[in-house]
């Protein structure tokens, strides 16, 4: 359903028990920060819980938390979300909460000055003062990428999240947060069509506003391998990322292969470099792979990487990490997958997919961006099928694509911060 504002609403019953989970997303995230206010979309994400237009600071928290419920948001590359899971007798409080927010947000000098001392403290904690702080996803992308929005730091710059203004904040709502850039997702022991009401109740007289063209983020894929190097002071042991570019994950058929290549490269001891690197050669002491840089391959737009994650001793070099992926990635692309590889990987794929949305909240959110960025929440149920039907050949091609146009990021102990 789209109300006469532009709001997409989508409702999933589900009696199994008396909860609901809430969402909102809003077509807006780190790719859409203009130059010089780098972070703002994470800056506003905060902002959005300081008061709205009938509820005061921390009132969103009190009336949630005092229904039994908890309640959190998040910035990515192309989106942000805020929810709310709570006893589902308290389903239209969370929707009222939602609306009035989206209706007005309390933006004043001061809320505005101690959300940038908040964002600031973070960026210290989860980057500046923490081993590996920001590695890889927020070091990667200008190694991997030469645009703005798709290379700049998600997080923010101290000295542009100190100059934003008043102005940039209203500006910014006004753009991206209208009724039209959003979807409402409700899953849980709901009646739709209760929801339905509920929703044109508290949300149908937002006023409308112009919906923003999202641009074309694409850049050409790097024509060569690209290196850099960031040293850690508080890092105990190296690291390395290596980042292939992919394809447009709206070509779900195209994707997929690759989604499923990470896995077969990576996930439990069985996968292709936990048995080289960790296991046999001893080499390394962990190995990750997904993709995206933020590690969700399911709510990645174009453009987006298969990247891969390894930490190693002093004594590893990263030419025999980086020789040692080389090696198995020609091995997979000209020897192809060992007889029930491709079914063990897709099992345990499906099996955490469907532990993910088990949950109401996990099933409202997953909807809640196939919906936002494909135009189909019922992709929540089709994705187990999809992964099976990805076949061996599919995954070899994709593994004879990952070669030299790679970005590599070391992470070396000492020195600057």
């Amino acid at each position: 359903m789209t109300l006469d504002n532009g709001l997409r609403v989508v409702v999933s019953p589900d009696r199994s028990s008396p909860v609901v989970a809430v969402a909102v997303y809003y077509d807006v995230g780190i790719r859409s920060e203009p130059e010089g206010r780098t972070g703002f979309a994470h800056l506003f994400e905060h902002l959005m819980f300081q008061g709205s237009a009938s509820l005061g600071k921390t009132e969103h928290f009190t009336y949630v938390q005092g229904s039994g419920g908890t309640l959190n948001g998040s910035t990515h590359l192309d989106y942000t979300n805020y929810f709310e899971v709570l006893p589902s007798n308290a389903a239209e409080l969370a929707m009222f909460l939602e609306a009035d927010r989206m209706r007005s947000v309390a933006l004043t000098p001061e809320n505005l000055e101690n959300q940038v001392a908040v964002v600031q403290n973070e960026i210290r904690v989860n980057v500046l003062n923490r081993p590996y702080g920001g590695f890889p996803w927020i070091h990667m992308p200008p190694v991997l990428y030469q645009t703005f929005a798709n290379a700049h730091n998600g997080y923010g710059d101290f000295v542009d999240l100190e100059s934003a203004t008043l102005q940039d904040a209203q500006g910014f709502f006004d753009r991206y947060y209208a009724p039209g850039n959003a979807v409402l997702t409700v899953a849980g022991d709901v009646d739709a069509a209760e929801i339905l009401r509920l929703a044109e109740r508290h949300f149908g007289d937002i006023p409308a506003r112009d919906v923003p063209v999202r641009p074309d983020f694409a850049e050409p894929p790097p024509s060569g391998e690209r290196r850099h190097v960031i040293e850690d002071r508080l890092a105990p042991t190296p690291a390395v990322a290596m980042a292939w570019r992919v394809p447009d994950p709206a070509d779900l058929d195209a994707y997929l292969p690759y989604v499923v290549l990470a896995e077969v490269l990576t996930d439990g001891d069985a996968a292709r470099l936990q048995d080289r690197l960790v296991l046999r050669d001893r080499a390394v002491t962990s190995v990750g792979g997904y993709l995206g840089v933020m590690g969700d391959p399911l709510d990645a737009r174009n453009p987006t990487p298969l990247l891969l994650e390894v930490h190693h001793p002093e004594q590893t070099s990263v030419d025999t990490v980086t020789g040692a992926v080389d090696e198995e990635l020609a091995r997979l692309a000209g020897d192809g997958l060992t007889a029930g590889e491709l079914e063990r990987t897709v099992a345990r794929m499906k099996a955490r997919y469907l532990r993910e949305i088990d949950p109401v909240l996990g099933r409202a959110l997953n909807m809640s961006v196939f919906e936002q960025q494909r135009g189909r929440a019922e992709l929540v149920n089709e994705v187990p099928a999809l992964l099976e039907s990805v076949t061996a050949e599919q995954v070899q091609a994709a593994a004879g694509t990952l070669g030299a146009d790679r970005a590599v990021l070391e992470v070396r102990p000492g020195g600057a911060a």
